[in-house]
């Protein structure tokens, strides 16, 4: 199923300067691994050199931080799933999943 990912303006160089990607996956870390599949530059800012989320990026869905729910394993429903093109327009779209990426040299948060 496909889930619409809000890049945060920082990072949006790395990702085709996109404000929103879709991806594919399951969970929190399938769709991470579709986003950085899609934009490997991605990764360097993301990850650290073993792998993990660095500790300055923090992912939410649905408005809850995945620290509190089950991480990366943190399963996406249908209900975070983007919106079609056939929703009508006066629908609210379907909540997406936001990562935010503090940089080490800045105090701001911003959206990804």
């Amino acid at each position: 199923m496909a889930h619409r990912i809000l890049i945060p303006t920082p990072l949006r160089p790395f990702a085709g300067k996109q404000e929103f990607v879709e991806v594919e996956g399951r969970t929190v870390g399938d769709a991470l691994q579709g986003l950085v599949g899609q934009y490997s530059d991605l990764r360097r800012h993301l990850y650290n050199d073993d792998g993990r989320l660095r500790s300055f990026v923090n992912i939410y869905v649905n408005d809850e931080d995945i620290r509190h729910l089950d991480r990366e394993q943190t399963q996406l429903s249908p209900a975070t799933r983007s919106a079609s093109s056939r929703r009508s327009p006066e629908a609210p779209a379907p909540p997406s999943t936001r990562l935010n990426s503090r940089a080490r040299k800045c105090s701001d948060t911003a959206d990804i």
